[in-house]
């Protein structure tokens, strides 16, 4: 696929070329994302006017827009220049004002003769009990009431573009519409009742009635299916592309996975025996595995990655797993390397700051496979590291990262399966969007001896006794944390900074009692203030939400969370999912600056009423959107214009099962529909798509 098919050409040319369009409106229009007259095809209306023509205003519900036949009684033009011009009509049943604001009094009375009929159609709004119609959007002569058109389309403007413009933008490109292939399973338009493409844009573009701009409506069902039907086909070409990816079956000899099972203090769920299962079989095939491991909070996630290692260790090869911090990086070294000692697995930590000597002795030892797992962020793919025999990566707190960083990681020219894991609970139709090119593998059961997590919510003004609590609670010897939102004080907010809450603490309950960590602290002053939490140097942590993701301190029973309100769901779910891990009961208390917002008291008691991050999940999702649940700018997510991935969870199932079907059936897209869905792939944006065909 070389560059764009010619018969495209006319939906990529400028906008300049549509009738009305110059270089100013083209650049505003570009604040509607409407750069080319393609966009202009996907640009719908929001909603319509209704101008069918009714016998009398007194038959409206003010306001509304109301078109009705009158006959013009009197015109009453203002004595003063900042009064309106005022002109009496009558209708079929009673009498109302139409008012011109600066006004042109010439041609206000060549458009409303005194004694003439007219047809006008406007917003009608009470005024002192009087019914009025300020500036008609119509005014014409009954003989012509064929020039207007009794549905009106109503699109999203911005400024410099009038709802005129943009209806004659979307008639001149639809009069320019290529005749396309089509690209849709016949059976599934004739299943759902679907219109061609060009038809269903037509009656998008032009709706008949209020139910014709519905998302149900099913020339907008077929257009929103083609958006989510291009993402799948993007996910399922790379998905795919893995497949056929040179890969080599890891089978292990269970020796190590024995030992590592009998070192582990607990024996794994059903869930996570499953999960294991689906991963065992996808290393044992001479195809590479493109897997996402997803589990709530706690879930144990960690074990099964560590088992999968493992087994590629004993299959002769060897394993990275690969987190987002070099805080995390750590721990989960330093969590993993006694387990992995005692099945005889040598595991090692490489992080952004490790230099000189120490570094290169370790990247001498991998390469040379005498380091079997190498745990480090991201920096582990940097040119200089190099594995002797890399069999399995496994990538932490995938959900940080989209789609095209998961296929750069692929691209790194390592043959190796991939596991991705996340601790988001993640909404099925996300998970579509997000991960529709991996096979999924869900731990939905909690290891036993996770205890529940009492939460509570408190108003600020009970910091003093909440304080009392915590002084009460580290006498006992337990430990804390305490999560501020912000770092500095800000002239802007309220919020609580970590730093005066620290110094506020140390005052309170003993210098040598607190500690503090946050993101602009340098990498070995976060270590050390972790080390000095874990060892139970210090008792009470006081920290930013750096401590959100992956944190493990079994000692830690209790976490406050201040001005819980401003946090998402999904970040107050991490952050409770600190603490429960070991065999004293839990407490979260989420501190909370009254009044709260409705919006705000529904996060916090929804929290408080359950610890299933699944229905957290949804709420999050009914609740924010998209973008936040899964993580604002990296969520990967394509700004989708028709289609709705988060209430049109169907379509975008069945978007996902066609792609996947039509590429087992035709994988080098060479069929007839195959070739139409080239084109269709060119005309949605898809340029990872078109790069895979590209190189498949």
């Amino acid at each position: 696929m070389s560059g764009r098919p010619e018969i495209l050409f006319p939906l990529f040319g400028s906008l300049e070329r549509l009738p009305g369009i110059g270089a100013k409106t083209a650049k505003a229009l570009a604040n509607l994302r409407i750069e080319t007259p393609r966009d202009m095809l996907f640009t719908l209306p929001q909603g319509i006017i209704d101008r069918t023509l009714r016998g009398s205003v007194r038959d409206a519900v003010a306001p509304c827009v109301v078109t009705v036949e009158v006959e013009v009684e009197r015109h009453a033009p203002p004595l003063k220049r900042a009064r309106p011009y005022v002109v009496t009509v009558r209708d079929a049943a009673t009498t109302f004002q139409i008012v011109f604001f600066h006004p042109r009094d010439e041609w206000i009375r060549k458009q409303l003769p005194l004694g003439a009929r007219r047809i006008v159609s406007g917003r009608i709004e009470l005024y002192d009990n009087i019914a009025r119609m300020a500036h008609p959007d119509y005014i014409v002569a009954p003989e012509d009431l064929g020039d207007l058109p009794e549905i009106e389309p109503v699109y999203p403007l911005a400024n410099g573009v009038t709802q005129r413009l943009m209806r004659n933008a979307a008639r001149a490109v639809l009069d320019r519409l290529p005749q396309l292939d089509e690209w849709t399973d016949p059976h599934l338009l004739t299943r759902e009742g679907w219109p061609d493409w060009s038809e269903a844009l037509r009656l998008a573009h032009w709706p008949r009635s209020q139910e014709d701009v519905r998302p149900q409506a099913a020339a907008r069902r077929r257009l929103a299916y083609d958006e989510l039907f291009a993402h799948q086909m993007t996910l399922a070409l790379a998905r795919a592309r893995s497949r056929r990816a040179a890969g080599r079956p890891s089978v292990g000899t269970g020796q190590m996975t024995s030992r590592l099972r009998g070192a582990l203090p607990y024996a794994l769920t059903s869930a996570q025996e499953r999960c294991l299962r689906e991963i065992e079989h996808d290393l044992g095939r001479p195809i590479r595995m493109n897997r996402l491991l997803q589990g709530d909070v706690g879930s144990g996630k960690t074990a099964v990655a560590l088992l999968a290692l493992a087994v590629a260790v004993e299959a002769g090869g060897q394993g990275v797993l690969m987190a987002p911090t070099e805080i995390l990086a750590r721990q989960h070294a330093d969590g993993l390397r006694p387990l992995a000692k005692a099945a005889g697995i040598r595991l090692e930590v490489l992080t952004g700051r490790d230099s000189g000597q120490a570094r290169a002795r370790l990247l001498s030892d991998l390469a040379e496979g005498r380091i079997d797992v190498l745990v480090g962020t991201h920096a582990v793919f940097q040119k200089d590291v190099e594995f002797r025999d890399l069999r399995l990566a496994i990538v932490d707190e995938q959900h940080r990262f989209g789609v095209a960083q998961r296929l750069e990681l692929r691209s790194k020219g390592c043959a190796a399966d991939v596991l991705v894991m996340t601790a988001t609970p993640i909404p099925r139709s996300l998970a579509l969007a997000h991960y529709g090119e991996m096979d999924v593998s869900i731990i939905d059961e909690k290891p036993p001896g996770r205890k529940p997590v009492t939460t509570a919510l408190v108003s600020a003004d009970r910091i003093d006794e909440v304080v009392g609590h915590l002084r009460r609670a580290i006498g006992e010897g337990r430990r804390a944390y305490w999560v501020c939102p912000l770092v500095d004080v800000s002239e802007a907010t309220d919020l609580a900074a970590a730093e005066e809450r620290y110094q506020d603490f140390r005052a309170a309950l003993g210098a040598s009692h607190v500690g503090m960590i946050h993101g602009r602290m340098a990498p070995a002053e976060k270590d050390a203030a972790m080390a000095r939490f874990v060892s139970g140097e210090t008792s009470v942590l006081v920290a930013t939400t750096v401590i959100e993701v992956g944190v493990n301190v079994p000692e830690a029973s209790i976490m406050v969370i201040e001005r819980a309100e401003t946090f998402g769901l999904a970040q107050l779910h991490q952050l409770r999912g600190r603490v429960g891990r070991g065999s004293e009961k839990s407490t979260c208390l989420l501190m909370y600056q009254p009044p709260l917002t409705e919006s705000g008291r529904r996060r916090l008691e929804l929290l408080r009423r359950t610890e299933d991050g699944f229905e957290i999940a949804e709420e999050d999702l009914a609740m924010r959107g998209a973008g936040d649940v899964i993580g604002t700018a990296q969520s990967g997510l394509p700004r989708f214009r028709i289609a709705d991935a988060e209430r049109q969870t169907d379509l975008m199932a069945m978007a996902q099962i066609d792609a996947r079907l039509l590429l087992e059936r035709d994988p080098d897209l060479a069929s007839d529909r195959g070739r139409a869905v080239r084109t269709f792939l060119w005309l949605m944006r898809q340029d990872e798509a078109i790069r895979l065909l590209g190189v498949a």
